[in-house]
C-alpha cells in the first residue's frame, strides 16, 4: 500500500478497509458476532472457514445439557429481531424458516425493595398505565415523554454512530452529533432520566441498562439511554428452544451457503508476514491459509495470545457476574419470564462494584426461560437463570479469589433469593451450573468481564479498540465497535464484514432503514 493511499484512508467520512485479496476468510470464533460475519461474507461471495474451540458454536451464547435440562450459558435478553433477520437476509434466507421468535410480554417485572412491583410492556400505553397506578398520572406523562426522547436517540445514533465504521473521531461530525448534544446526550444518564421520570422506581427501571454498557448510571453518558429503548420499547423475545437456537440457526443457514465449521479446533496463532495475517495455526499443528482474518474473541486475549500485540493502552472493564443456572421442582405463583429485584440501596451498589466489592444490598436479575418454553426442563419442572452483578477481577484495591470465596457466596446467593420470595429455592435445585468471574476468565474474557471493556467516553466510539489491525486482521464482538450486547454484536459483524468487502452503504439493517 502506498504512502499516499495510507493517509488517504484516514481522511474523515473516508472507511479503511481490507488491504489486498480478500477471497480466502477464515472467522476464529463462532460466537454471534463472528457468525454474523461469515454469513455477510458468505453472501458476498467469499469463501469461509470457521474455527471454533467447542464442540458447538454460539460462543458466550453457549448452551449446557444436564439430566434433561438445557440451560443458555450467556445472553438471556433478545431484543431488536431485525437485526437477526437481516444476518439471513444476506444470505438469501428468511430468519423465519429457521427461527421462532416469540414476544416475551412482560418485557420485565420489576420488584422492589417497598414491596410494590411494575410490569413493563412493549406496549407503551400499557406500561404507561401500569406506572400512573403506581406512581400518578404525572410519572405516566413522564414516562410518555422519556420514550419519545429515548426513540429520537436511537434514531439519531443508529445510522451514524452504532451502524457505521469509525476510524477517527473527526467521523463524528455529522448533523446528528448536533442532535445529540442538543438532547443532552452527552450528559450523565441518572441526571436526564430525572428529567422524565421522578419516581425511584421507575428511575431504576429505566436506567440500570447502565450496567450493560460497565458504567453506573451517575457515570453512563445519557446517549446510553438508547438500550432502553432497544430493551423497554422496541420489545424482548425468545427464541423456541432457547437462546443457544439463535447461534444454532445462524450457523446451518451459513453451512448451507458454503461456510465450512471445525468444531473442537482451538487456534494456537494468527501467522504474520510483516503487517499481514497469512495463516492461522491450530494447537494440533493444522494449517488454514487465508486472505483476511476475522477474529471473533475477546478483543484484548485476541491481542496478546493470537497476534502477540496486545492492547497498549489500559483497559477499564464493565462489572462482571455471578451466574447460577438451576434446574428446580420449585415453582412459583405469578411467573414471568424476566424479573428484576432491586434492593434498597442503588447509587451505593454501583459504587461497590466499581470498588471491588461485593453488593451489601444487591439488585439481581431472575430469567425463567421455562416459562417461555417448557421444553427446557423435564416435565413440571423449571430453570432459573440468577446473575448478580460483581467486580471484575481487576476492581479495587484487593481483587476477590473466586476460587475460594465462591461456595461461600453462592450460599449468598440462595440466601438473597429466599429472601427475595423464592421460598425454599434451595431445596428445590436438582441439577446446577455455576460460573463465577475467574471461570469467565478461564473462558477467554479479559479481566473476567463477560461485558468487556466499560463503555466510558475514552472506550466509545473511535475511542474503543478499533476493528481493523494491519492490513488485513479485522476483530468482531463486543471488545470493538460498536459495543457490548446482542444487538452490538449483530452489528459487529457487519461492520467486521464491511471491512473485507468495502460495502459501507450498500446495504444496511432492517433497524437502520426503519429508523
Amino acid at each position: 500500500m502506498s504512502a499516499l493511499q495510507n493517509a488517504l484512508d484516514w481522511l474523515p467520512g473516508r472507511t479503511r478497509h481490507v488491504a489486498g485479496r480478500t477471497d480466502d476468510v477464515v472467522v476464529v470464533g463462532a460466537g454471534l458476532a463472528g457468525l454474523s460475519a461469515a454469513m455477510r461474507l458468505a453472501g458476498a461471495g467469499r469463501n469461509v472457514t470457521v474455527l471454533e474451540r467447542e464442540d458447538v458454536p454460539g460462543g458466550r451464547a453457549g448452551l449446557v445439557v444436564k439430566d434433561g435440562y438445557r440451560f443458555d450459558t450467556g445472553p438471556t435478553v433478545l431484543t431488536m429481531p431485525d437485526l437477526i433477520a437481516d444476518c439471513f437476509d444476506a444470505l438469501g434466507e428468511d430468519v423465519h424458516d429457521w427461527l421462532d421468535l416469540r414476544p416475551v410480554d412482560p418485557l420485565y417485572r420489576g420488584n422492589f425493595a417497598d414491596g410494590t412491583a411494575l410490569h413493563v410492556s412493549a406496549d407503551v400505553e400499557r406500561t404507561a398505565v401500569a406506572i400512573g397506578e403506581l406512581c400518578g398520572p404525572g410519572e405516566a406523562e413522564g414516562y410518555r415523554r422519556f420514550v419519545d426522547h429515548v426513540a429520537n436517540l436511537y434514531r439519531w445514533e443508529i445510522r451514524d454512530f452504532i451502524d457505521s465504521n469509525i476510524d477517527t473521531p473527526l467521523d463524528l461530525l455529522k448533523p446528528n452529533l448536533v442532535r445529540l448534544l442538543a438532547a443532552g446526550g452527552f450528559k450523565k444518564l441518572a441526571p436526564e432520566v430525572g428529567k422524565f421520570l421522578k419516581d425511584p422506581r421507575t428511575q431504576r427501571m429505566f436506567s440500570f441498562q447502565a450496567l450493560y454498557a460497565g458504567l453506573s448510571p451517575y457515570d453512563a453518558l445519557a446517549l446510553y439511554a438508547v438500550i432502553a429503548y432497544m430493551d423497554s420499547v422496541a420489545g424482548v423475545f425468545f427464541p423456541a428452544g432457547g437462546m443457544h437456537a439463535l447461534p444454532t440457526a445462524m450457523a446451518a443457514a451459513a453451512e448451507k451457503h458454503g461456510v465450512q465449521f471445525h468444531y473442537g479446533t482451538t487456534v494456537d496463532h494468527v501467522e504474520r508476514e510483516g503487517g499481514r495475517a497469512s495463516a492461522v495455526t491450530t494447537t494440533d499443528g493444522r494449517r488454514f491459509p487465508a486472505d483476511v482474518v476475522v477474529l471473533n474473541p475477546d478483543l484484548p486475549v485476541a491481542r496478546e495470545e493470537l497476534l502477540g500485540r496486545p492492547v497498549r493502552r489500559n483497559l477499564s472493564y464493565s462489572p462482571s457476574c455471578y451466574l447460577l443456572l438451576a434446574g428446580s421442582s420449585k415453582d412459583y405463583p405469578d411467573p414471568v419470564h424476566h424479573s428484576i429485584h432491586f434492593g434498597d440501596a442503588w447509587e451505593e451498589v454501583f459504587a461497590e462494584l466499581l470498588d471491588g466489592r461485593l453488593m451489601s444490598d444487591p439488585s439481581v436479575l431472575v430469567s425463567r426461560p421455562t416459562v417461555s418454553d417448557p421444553s427446557l426442563a423435564p416435565a413440571g419442572k423449571h430453570i432459573y437463570y440468577v446473575l448478580f452483578p460483581t467486580p471484575s477481577l481487576s476492581a479495587g484495591s484487593s481483587p476477590l479469589d473466586w476460587d475460594r470465596i465462591g461456595p461461600r457466596y453462592r450460599e449468598h446467593v440462595v440466601q438473597t433469593l429466599e429472601q427475595r420470595g423464592y421460598t425454599g429455592f434451595a431445596e428445590g435445585v436438582e441439577v446446577e451450573d455455576v460460573t463465577t468471574p475467574a471461570d469467565w476468565e478461564r473462558r477467554g474474557m479479559a479481566d473476567g468481564a463477560p461485558f468487556a471493556a466499560a463503555h466510558s467516553f475514552r472506550q466509545t466510539g473511535p475511542f474503543r479498540p478499533g476493528n481493523l489491525w494491519g492490513e488485513n486482521v479485522v476483530f468482531t464482538g463486543s471488545g470493538t465497535q460498536p459495543g457490548v450486547g446482542v444487538p452490538m454484536v449483530l452489528v459487529s459483524g457487519r461492520l467486521a464484514a464491511e471491512r473485507v468487502t468495502g460495502r459501507d452503504r450498500a446495504y444496511r439493517s432492517r433497524a437502520w432503514r426503519r429508523a
